[in-house]
């Protein structure tokens, strides 16, 4: 090859190309693929990896399991893309109506039929949201046919500071065929506007000022905040994805500005709650790292709950409590530097709490590789 080469430098490119794919052919072996060789290197000398939670140490197929309104609960054994033929949108109490339905509208996933089973579907867009427009479906009610009769108007979408997104329907006398316990809620005028909102349940009692009980509305006082806020952590113990719906209707012709503004006085609804299985290679690979001597620590937007009992399962965890999002804005850089160095889950974050972990880590000299939506 050198005598190739001094004869015909202008190959030498070429040589150094098939050689690199060569190498990047055995690596891909090794389920490993670096395009930048300094990388190597630096991959070399990482002595903390920062994980995201879903999708990357769970398997991101979110199923919906419960079904929370009002003291009440019903558990599903729903996959996503299957049919559920015992059990149908009319047979269900008006409330749990109006939380399936609501998920369905607020969801900007779609579902297309499976091509390899005609009789199933397949899920375009994120899971969780996936899973509450499968879970519609399974019940007969097929996004499409909503639409028609309760169109997007609006939308407030979802950010990670509100964790939460907004969506404004026509709410017109079609509207009735779905919804009929609107006529016994409230007043409600012909070509009204309906407005949900979907999202983190902390979030949610902080723009709910009422909650939807037996067919009425009645204050969300106290009793009904701790009533919520305690369905939720149960669920989020048992390693369930939670999240809540509200609700409000529009007067016809409203000039609301569809901004944030929309979201207050909210009525509440009821809560889902998603499990999302650990990846059977995710306790695999963090027993690798662990004995490499690489630390490994969960940064995520989820319950804190939710986060350490997944953690538990795939050996994250450690001995340090879990820290959520709100305990870091209080925090100055050098108490952060502290708390990093033996806490290994962090919940309900932000991208800008995450940009600090990461700061806070490197000043304490680690060398840190991030894995997920980091």
């Amino acid at each position: 090859i050198a005598m190739a080469v001094a004869a015909v430098p202008e190959g030498l490119p070429a040589v150094v190309a098939i050689a690199l794919a060569l190498g990047a052919q055995r690596m891909l072996k090794r389920q490993s693929l670096i395009r930048k060789l300094p990388a190597v290197e630096t991959l070399g000398s990482v002595t903390v990896i920062c994980s995201d939670k879903t999708g990357t140490l769970t398997a991101n197929e979110m199923q919906l399991k419960v079904l929370d309104v009002a003291g009440r609960t019903r558990e599903l054994d729903w996959l996503p893309g299957q049919h559920s033929p015992d059990l149908s949108y009319e047979m269900l109490e008006t409330a749990l109506q109006l939380l399936v339905l609501g998920g369905a509208l607020n969801n900007d996933a779609q579902l297309v039929t499976d091509p390899e089973s005609p009789g199933d579907y397949l899920v375009l867009g994120d899971p969780t949201e996936g899973a509450l427009v499968s879970a519609a479906a399974n019940l007969g009610l097929t996004k499409p046919m909503l639409e028609v009769t309760l169109p997007r108007i609006g939308e407030v979408p979802f950010s990670s500071e509100r964790k939460r997104m907004s969506t404004i329907h026509h709410f017109g006398p079609q509207a009735a065929l779905y919804m009929p316990m609107f006529s016994s809620i409230e007043a409600g005028e012909a070509d009204s506007q309906l407005a949900l909102t979907k999202g983190a349940v902390d979030g949610m009692l902080e723009i709910c000022e009422r909650v939807y009980v037996d067919n009425q509305v009645v204050a969300l006082d106290s009793d009904w905040r701790e009533r919520i806020e305690g369905a939720s952590e149960t669920m989020a113990a048992e390693g369930l994805r939670v999240l809540g719906l509200g609700y409000k209707l529009l007067q016809p012709g409203s000039n609301e500005k569809i901004d944030e503004r929309i979201e207050q006085g909210m009525v509440f609804i009821g809560l889902y709650g998603m499990m999302d299985p650990p990846r059977p290679e995710a306790l695999d690979a963090v027993h690798i790292s662990q004995v490499a001597g690489i630390r490994t620590i969960m940064i995520t937007g989820d319950h804190p709950l939710t986060a350490e009992r997944i953690a538990r399962e795939v050996g994250i965890a450690g001995e340090g409590h879990t820290i959520i999002g709100q305990k870091l804005d209080s925090l100055s850089d050098k108490e952060l530097v502290e708390l990093v160095a033996h806490s290994n889950v962090f919940a309900r974050v932000t991208p800008e709490h995450k940009l600090r972990i990461v700061s806070a880590l490197q000043v304490g000299g680690e060398i840190v590789a991030m894995t997920g939506d980091g």
